[in-house]
């Protein structure tokens, strides 16, 4: 019916967990099953077959052709990173929760996940929520306007749907980042044009514009700015005149300007692919989270939408705390990076000790300065392996009341998982970027003796497929 690579219309009917489209096609030889990443029900599109199996294929997402009829006009410049900004968003909770819990029971085997279900949080903000924006220059734009591509042109936005090569240069605000930043982008685009160096051009790796990452502080209302170049044509850059530009632009809301050059071929914006030089002000900006202060460099990792996660943070602890601690047990933060939920836990609640522990030292540093400066005392950190942990630390064996779980997106490796119901804590915390690989995880725990007890969902990314989730565990 299909082969990889084809081209097809297709009418969305369903939506599958995710942020997937689901199209339905009846054959000779029965059902078949197209999913479509970033579509929505209602939607005519045009998709790449990039996965062919027996009953069902996966697409990329092309162009849409006709919308959905739940969906609006909006005043922001549609992005590949915002699919759903043309769909209400109660439209967009509602199909998140159905679709999260369905997935989580599918995936878990748990029968009673509708049950106990607690709450579905939604953003504070549906728009210009993000803190960070990477937008990438090329020569290769795609024009809007005639659905056209141009090469040897200058393009600063973002990816076309669907391809690495082509840029569709942003002209007004996505809806998803600072408003004034984006109002504005378009006059640093034509300023950096006027220099007459080239944008990269991502096939031939050659150019010397290459990235503009932007983190914000909400709490001071700051930006950070970085520009990312080649080293390919570096002495005709004024790099004093770039700075000027935007300091007249921004005026005092930039904290600081740093330029990176980078001439690694691989089209990521990170600093440790090249050498980076501050140009002005400060290399950090000041950020605070439910009342703790952090300082945040362009490459720490942070809450994308902090607002939010001030709101996930507060679920999560009411988990913790909703029944009362013994003097002799503590809580344990695993996977704690630079300990902000730890530091979170012991500012609900002083008199509870709280351990965080992690396999990173440079981390363990951080959290130890971070708790410093917050003036938090009662939290103590250790660089270990979680499976060790008791070993090196045997006075904590039987006397974890709660552990707290925050894994990247991968879920946590059986071994793992294994090694936390091993310390035999009577409480399960479990956040989750991914509540696809926390139903596995979820599935693991309950062979294990800990019942779901409470589950809420957190939409920390309107107008994508994203949902965060907790879950809280206790032992039978």
């Amino acid at each position: 019916m299909f082969h990889r690579g084809q081209e097809v219309e297709l009418k969305i009917t369903d939506y599958a967990f995710g942020g997937r489209g689901i199209a339905k096609i009846n054959s000779d030889e029965g059902s078949f099953v197209v999913f479509v990443d970033n579509t929505f029900p209602g939607q005519l599109v045009r998709a790449k077959i990039d996965v062919k199996r027996k009953k069902h294929a996966e697409a990329k997402l092309i162009e849409i052709i006709e919308r959905s009829n739940d969906e609006t006009e909006v005043q922001f410049q549609e992005i590949s990173g915002g699919p759903y900004i043309h769909v209400p968003v109660n439209v967009q909770e509602q199909i998140k929760q159905e679709s999260t819990l369905e997935t989580f029971a599918r995936l878990s085997g748990l029968s009673d996940v509708k049950s106990k279900f607690d709450r579905f949080i939604s953003s504070p903000s549906h728009y210009f929520y993000r803190n960070k924006m990477e937008y990438s220059f090329s020569s290769i734009e795609h024009c809007l306007e005639t659905d056209t591509e141009k090469d040897d042109a200058f393009a600063l936005g973002f990816k076309r749907r669907g391809t690495w090569w082509k840029v569709e240069s942003l002209n007004k605000p996505s809806g998803l980042f600072d408003e004034e930043w984006e109002s504005k982008l378009h006059l640093i685009r034509e300023f950096l044009k006027k220099t007459n160096l080239p944008a990269w051009h991502p096939p031939k790796k050659t150019g010397f514009f290459r990235h503009i990452v932007v983190r914000k502080s909400f709490a001071a209302n700051q930006l950070l700015v970085n520009l990312v170049t080649s080293s390919e044509g570096l002495k005709m850059f004024n790099r004093n005149e770039f700075v000027d530009f935007v300091l007249n632009l921004f005026g005092e809301r930039i904290a600081g300007i740093q330029h990176t050059v980078n001439d690694n071929v691989a089209d990521r914006a990170k600093i440790e692919n090249g050498e980076s030089k501050l140009l002005y002000g400060k290399p950090v900006v000041e950020e605070t989270l439910s009342g703790l202060n952090f300082e945040i460099s362009m490459e720490s990792f942070f809450q994308t939408n902090p607002k939010c996660a001030e709101l996930l943070y507060a679920k999560a602890l009411d988990y913790v705390f909703e029944e009362e601690i013994p003097a002799n047990k503590v809580v344990m933060d695993l996977f704690c990076g630079t300990g902000t939920i730890g530091q979170l836990l012991a500012k609900r609640n002083a008199s509870v000790k709280i351990v965080g522990v992690d396999i990173v030292e440079e981390a363990i540093e951080d959290a130890k300065r971070n708790a410093k400066k917050n003036k938090i005392e009662s939290i103590s950190f250790f660089a270990a392996d979680v499976g060790k942990f008791l070993k090196e630390y045997p006075h904590y064996q039987g006397n974890i009341s709660t552990i707290v779980l925050d894994p990247p997106r991968a879920g946590i490796a059986p071994k793992t998982l294994q090694k936390v119901i091993d310390l035999g804590a009577e409480n399960i915390v479990y956040i989750s970027c991914n509540p696809s690989t926390q139903a596995r995880d979820a599935a693991t725990l309950s062979d294990a003796g800990y019942e779901l007890n409470k589950y809420s969902l957190v939409d920390q990314f309107p107008h994508t497929g994203h949902i965060e989730s907790i879950a809280k565990f206790k032992k039978k």
